[in-house]
C-alpha cells in the first residue's frame, strides 16, 4: 500500500465516525427547524382527514372491522394501521421523506430517521391541538343552541 492510499483509508475512516459528512453542505438549522414545522402540516393533515373525518367514514368503518376479525396478527395490524392517526402518520411521514428527500441534523441515513420521528412528533403535536380545538368549537356551539332554546322558551 502506497502511503496516498493509507491517507485515503484513513480519511475515510474518520469521515465515517463524524456527525455528518464534512464534505456536503449542510442546511442551516435554522432552516431545517423551519422544514420540520411545515412539513410536519401536511402530515398532520393527511393523517387526521383519513382516520377521522367523514370523507374516509366507509373506508375507515371496513377497517375497524378488518382490524378486529382479521384472524393474523398481521392482518388486524394492517388494517388497524388506517384507524389510528398516530400509527398512520408514520407511513405518511415516511412517504414525505420519500418525496421531499427532507434530512434533520445529518446528511445521511441519521438524518432521515431523526427527521421522520421528529416530523411524527410535530403532526400528532399539530392533531393535539386540533382535536381540543374542535372540542372547544363543539362545546361553544352547544352551548349557543341551548341559549337559543331557553330564549325560544321565554318567548
Amino acid at each position: 500500500m502506497g502511503l496516498k492510499t493509507i491517507a485515503t483509508v484513513e480519511i475515510r475512516l474518520i469521515e465515517t465516525f463524524l456527525p455528518y459528512n464534512c464534505s456536503t453542505f449542510m442546511i442551516p438549522l435554522s432552516t431545517q427547524i423551519a422544514w420540520l414545522f411545515l412539513i410536519a402540516i401536511p402530515v398532520a393533515c393527511i393523517a387526521w382527514t383519513v382516520t377521522h373525518e367523514e370523507v374516509f367514514r366507509e373506508p375507515r368503518e371496513y377497517c375497524i372491522k378488518q382490524s378486529t376479525q382479521r384472524k393474523t396478527l398481521l392482518g388486524r395490524k394492517f388494517f388497524y394501521v388506517f384507524t389510528c392517526e398516530y400509527c398512520f402518520s408514520h407511513y405518511v411521514t415516511l412517504f414525505i421523506l420519500i418525496l421531499t428527500n427532507y434530512k434533520l441534523l445529518m446528511d445521511d441515513w441519521r438524518g432521515y430517521l431523526l427527521a421522520g420521528f421528529a416530523i411524527v412528533w410535530v403532526a400528532n403535536i399539530y392533531m393535539s391541538l386540533f382535536a381540543l380545538i374542535k372540542v372547544d368549537i363543539k362545546r361553544e356551539k352547544l352551548q349557543c343552541e341551548n341559549e337559543e332554546e331557553k330564549l325560544e322558551k321565554k318567548e
